[in-house]
């Protein structure tokens, strides 16, 4: 099984595919492809449609787009174990998934992800309303799971895959937390996981303009 990734100092959407198989210790070998270029499109083309990452390949099977990567791997190879065994639980877990999937979108334009970056913007209300809808769910799922797990469902899930890239994003840009969305973010950022991929980005150099937003502090 193979999972072909862009970036790690820019690639959100990669390392949700990377964190549901690292995260939960699934073998695969990744193909790291520098975003943008035309060996980029060329190598994707062969894959995918869409011509973006991630993509899975395993075996006669190509998955692309982080979440029904995440949900084939659910099935594949976790038995249902990426969420939470309870249903109503489960549920809850898919919408904040399907909402940080298909939402949050000037928190995404406004402030991409640059691991090494520490940058400065000025949030629109649009932004500043996004921020405030994930601390929300942080702090909310931290006072119920805080103390029993740490996760945002107790026990590492999906939903956890879907936000951690956002925990990344709040570091670059200097966004205060609540405490109890601070500490869930803490808890997320230790993961030896999320701490392996963190040390990897910094061998990536290269520069995507797109994606250096704001000024740069220090």
């Amino acid at each position: 099984m193979k999972l072909i990734i862009a970036n790690k100092n820019y690639s959100t959407w990669s390392l949700r595919g990377w964190l549901v198989l690292r995260g939960f210790d699934i073998e695969f070998d990744e193909i790291e492809l520098e975003l943008f270029t035309d060996n980029f499109y060329a190598e994707i083309a062969k894959h995918s449609g869409a011509a973006k990452v991630p993509v899975l390949v395993d075996g006669s099977i190509e998955v692309w787009d982080s979440l029904a990567i995440c949900e084939y791997v659910n099935d594949q190879y976790l038995a249902g174990k990426g969420w939470p065994a309870d249903v109503a639980q489960r549920a809850k877990a898919r919408a904040f998934s399907a909402e940080m999937h298909s939402g949050f979108m000037a928190l995404r334009n406004e402030m991409p992800m640059n691991i090494r970056g520490r940058r400065k913007i000025t949030p629109s209300e649009a932004c500043q309303k996004d921020v405030a809808r994930i601390d929300e769910i942080w702090a909310g799922q931290w006072q119920e799971f805080g103390n029993n797990g740490g996760w945002l469902f107790g026990e590492y899930s999906i939903a956890d895959v879907m936000f951690a890239p956002v925990v990344l994003r709040f570091i670059t840009y200097g966004v205060a937390l609540s405490d109890d969305a601070q500490a869930y973010a803490n808890h997320v950022l230790n993961h030896a996981a999320l701490q392996q991929w963190i040390a990897e980005s910094k061998s990536d150099t290269s520069v995507v303009a797109e994606d250096e937003a704001g000024t740069e502090i220090g």
